[in-house]
């Protein structure tokens, strides 16, 4: 059965979005219009809304959001974020129904000194992205960053840890995916946290 969106549908899920965007940049993950948000809407074809391109990230309304495809074109008025396309194929990969994008210190400087990945192990937090706390390595992978949408994606797909909701890209930020804005806002804190604390120790 095809998805119908409508105009409320897009305005409610802006709402949400904005209201975590906010959140984000209060942290200082969002500086500047940096960082983006999406929400899946449908999945018959694939819709997300997405925030908009070149807002400050902590004065979002409602209205700046932008519905796009599968393959991150607007479908609705308004111009998405550059990455809407690696949003979708997040989307479509993983199962997930929101996606946060942000430019935190912790990865960019994680990625760098961590290019083959990002380990974990024998912390509580881990809890908080569904993995036990000992005994355990968890890899956050590390990817090369790429201007080109589809390359970035394909670099995701390939180096993707089904038991780790995230991805560190390259001198650029953070992805991390969930079942819905609130878990993948719980995923990005605790997967901060980690970057953090392997940062401190470093």
């Amino acid at each position: 059965m095809t998805t119908e969106i409508n105009a409320a549908d897009l305005e409610r899920a802006g709402a949400q979005l904005a209201a975590e965007s906010a959140r984000f940049a209060a942290f200082g993950w969002m500086r500047g219009t940096s960082g983006n948000l999406s929400v899946v809407l449908g999945r018959d074809p694939l819709r997300l809304a997405v925030t908009a391109s070149g807002h400050d990230k902590g004065e979002l309304t409602p209205a700046d959001v932008v519905l796009v495809d599968g393959d991150g074109a607007a479908v609705s008025a308004g111009k998405p974020s550059a990455e809407a396309e690696l949003h979708a194929r997040v989307a479509a990969l993983t199962g997930a129904d929101a996606v946060v994008h942000v430019h935190t210190v912790a990865s960019v400087a994680m990625g760098r000194r961590e290019p083959g990945g990002i380990v974990f192990r024998d912390v509580e937090m881990l809890k908080g992205v569904g993995q036990p706390a000992h005994d355990v390595e968890v890899v956050l992978p590390v990817i090369a960053n790429s201007q080109d949408m589809k390359e970035l994606g394909d670099r995701l797909e390939e180096a993707r840890n089904p038991r780790m909701p995230a991805v560190v890209v390259a001198g650029h930020g953070l992805y991390v995916w969930g079942a819905d804005p609130r878990q993948a806002r719980h995923h990005t804190e605790v997967v901060e946290w980690l970057l953090e604390l392997e940062l401190s120790q470093r």
